[in-house]
């Protein structure tokens, strides 16, 4: 779905059954990268200022396409951004950002290329002093745990946490932070866990 990580799929389903009798989250649909995204990734808890950095950058670059474009590119982007190192990236140049305006394996918005080094330049220095500090100040905004979603209709996407994080992150300096951005990321780094019930991810975490 535009404008989002996976999470309200484009069919009134919650749920499929793939050819094996797996029951995932609608979303997962019948592309492989995606259903291995979804068992292995979504919704797992995601700590690290370098990783969460990374997902912070990727779901800025999402914004306005669908997740799948993304996911696919990812190990172009990894190596067009040193794999999301802070240091490398907030000391890329404006020559660099004309480079990266030509590789065919990134989304090429010179909007999010300059915001993605910006953020790093910004994180660097929320860091510096302080490992962690990126971590800490996004889990801040968890949200206390909160009962299953019986329905994709169900899951938001957008929230009072969501809201909340976007603003402290602006207030930083952020850009590409808006708040179904950020909720994006909370579903994508565990922040709140919105495999659906009847999906095998939600059974497994239930204990079953």
């Amino acid at each position: 779905m535009s404008g989002t990580s996976p999470q309200i799929p484009d069919t009134p389903m919650s749920v499929v059954t793939d050819e094996e009798g797996i029951v995932r989250c609608a979303w997962s649909g019948r592309d492989a990268e995606y259903r291995r995204y979804h068992d292995e990734e979504w919704g797992v808890p995601l700590h690290g200022d370098r990783p969460l950095f990374e997902k912070l950058s990727l779901e800025g670059f999402q914004a306005g396409l669908s997740w799948i474009t993304i996911l696919r590119r990812r190990a172009t982007f990894r190596h067009a951004f040193a794999d999301f190192d802070i240091d490398v990236v907030a000391e890329l140049s404006p020559s660099d950002v004309e480079r990266l305006l030509l590789d065919p394996g990134i989304i090429r918005n010179r909007a999010k290329i300059d915001a993605t080094i910006s953020n790093a330049r910004i994180t660097r220095e929320l860091v510096r002093d302080d490992p962690g500090a990126l971590d800490r100040l996004l889990w801040s905004f968890a949200p206390d745990r909160r009962a299953r979603p019986p329905h994709a209709l169900d899951v938001p996407a957008v929230t009072v946490e969501s809201n909340a994080m976007s603003k402290a992150l602006r207030g930083h300096g952020y850009r590409f932070v808006g708040p179904t951005t950020l909720y994006a990321l909370m579903q994508s780094s565990g922040m709140v866990d919105d495999h659906v019930e009847g999906c095998w991810r939600a059974v497994a975490e239930q204990g079953y």
